[in-house]
């Protein structure tokens, strides 16, 4: 007689609903021609609104299934809402850009939903495999995603380097796994901390080397140094609205796991891994921003960018504890809102056969384009953390975290690097304001969908930071929820 396992389908919905609007849209662009493809991005907008409310729904319940390695917690469901709103948005500004590309619709759209299950996947799972299962189809997602502009040489590059380095990664990740289940006996996250209590030197030099292995994976993820080499190229190659998705989704969906295996798991091991981390968040905060200075191309400037700010969010993990653990989450909010909103001037800016990603193609932009040079204004100075944006506030909660917990020299390395960060964020708007140019593209009310996402993202980044308690507050009650 064939039995099954009981399993807790309420606790996987979130999960079900991304993968089945993903599936739909998928199938839907069989039937679709023309014109009417855009109700393929309206199918995967409502699915990822359905699976927000989902989210909501089950924010005060505890569940967990497939022999506990799935769980339902305010953590999972934290970044649950958080990857629907990087995802949706991204599908919104992609609406319109789609018709400057060559891309297929339905496979790009069905992609980014697939990508976004990973993700899920990866913040809600308590076993190293479904971790890795996780990682696994956001990546393959993704590394199509890059290359999906299969006439553009240097998109088909990106997608071969990204592959590639990330097949090699994946290898170190799974070493690691195997090493902490030949420790312990298990690759369920609680066996493997209940193991570490009470293990002798011969487990404990294995957890050791699975930890180091496991941090080669997560960093390669993040793009953490020395593990960042892949990120400028991959970021110039892909697709614009692409690179916002990774730039925002598999980075939080890195740190979602990164941060739940050290500072949960492997908290008691925080010695260990904490001087690690300490040396990789000073070098990649330092050498991200001191190369983003010698850009001359946006998309390679905001790679160097996304790779610094990987190191503030490793500063508040180095600082761990409550408060370290929600400045961390507080600031993958702030980090999405603003990166999102960058890359969306950036495709505003950009035209048919000219993506215009030169800074010397926005000079003079501030003036000819007032609505596009007053947003990306707002996101430079946010990213470079001037108040009262909500970039500023996630730096400050990410430093103080880093002075409680004792860690000063840190939290001095990481101001600096914001006052480095000043020189090529303000060199944008120096371009856009202080230079004449020429640049003629279509206003940006004419592309509805790219407008609401530049509204979004441009509140979002004020309000957020004017007000920004609330989520605060939901970042502590979320990451309190590991214990």
């Amino acid at each position: 007689m064939i039995t099954f396992p009981d399993i807790s389908w309420i606790a996987i919905l979130p999960l079900l609903i991304v993968t089945g609007t993903a599936v739909l849209t998928l199938l839907a662009d069989l039937w679709m021609e023309g014109p009417d493809r855009e109700a393929l991005g309206w199918i995967g907008l409502v699915g990822l609104l359905v699976a927000a409310v989902a989210a909501i729904t089950l924010w005060n319940k505890h569940l967990s299934t497939f022999s506990n390695a799935i769980i339902i917690d305010r953590y999972g469901l934290f970044f649950t809402l958080l990857f629907c709103v990087a995802s949706g948005l991204t599908l919104l500004m992609s609406m319109n850009y789609v018709e400057l590309t060559d891309i297929r619709t339905g496979d790009y759209y069905s992609l980014i939903l697939f990508s976004t299950v990973g993700m899920v996947l990866m913040a809600t799972a308590t076993d190293l495999i479904v971790i890795f299962l996780g990682l696994e189809v956001m990546s393959i997602a993704v590394y199509v995603l890059a290359g999906i502009c299969r006439g553009e040489v240097r998109s088909n590059e990106a997608a071969l380097k990204y592959f590639l380095l990330g097949a090699f990664a994946t290898g170190f990740l799974l070493f690691g796994i195997a090493l902490l289940y030949g420790a312990t006996g298990s690759t369920t996250l609680g066996t493997i901390a209940a193991h570490i209590t009470k293990g002798g030197a011969q487990e404990r030099t294995l957890v050791l080397a699975g930890m180091a292995l496991l941090l080669v994976g997560f960093g390669f993820k993040v793009a953490a140094v020395p593990f960042h080499v892949w990120t400028p190229d991959v970021y110039e190659g892909a697709p614009t609205a692409v690179t916002a998705l990774m730039a925002v989704g598999v980075k939080a969906a890195g740190f979602a796991a990164f941060a739940r295996v050290f500072m949960h798991t492997l908290t008691m091991m925080a010695g260990d891994w904490s001087g690690v981390l300490w040396v990789l968040a000073a070098l990649t905060m330092t050498i991200g921003n001191v190369t983003a200075i010698l850009q001359s191309n946006i998309k390679r400037m905001l790679a160097y960018s996304s790779i610094a700010h990987a190191g503030y969010l490793l500063v508040g993990m180095v600082a761990g504890g409550e408060y370290g653990g929600t400045a961390v989450l507080f600031y993958l909010i702030a980090y999405t809102l603003m990166t999102l909103g960058a890359f969306a001037v950036v495709i505003a800016l950009g035209r048919r056969g000219a993506p215009n990603e030169n800074l010397d193609d926005y000079a003079g932009v501030g003036f000819r384009y007032p609505f596009l040079g007053l947003a990306m204004m707002i996101f430079m100075l946010s990213l470079a953390g001037v108040p009262p944006l909500v970039g500023f506030i996630g730096k400050f909660y990410i430093f103080s975290a880093a002075v409680r917990s004792g860690y000063v020299g840190l939290a001095v390395i990481g101001v600096l690097n914001s006052v480095i960060s000043v020189y090529y964020y303000v060199g944008v708007l120096v371009r856009m304001y202080m230079v004449e140019g020429v640049l003629e593209i279509p206003v940006p009310s004419s592309r509805p969908y790219l407008f609401a996402t530049l509204l979004i993202t441009i509140a979002g980044t004020i309000l957020v930071g004017l007000f920004p308690g609330p989520l605060f507050e939901l970042a502590r009650q979320s990451f309190l929820a590991l214990g």
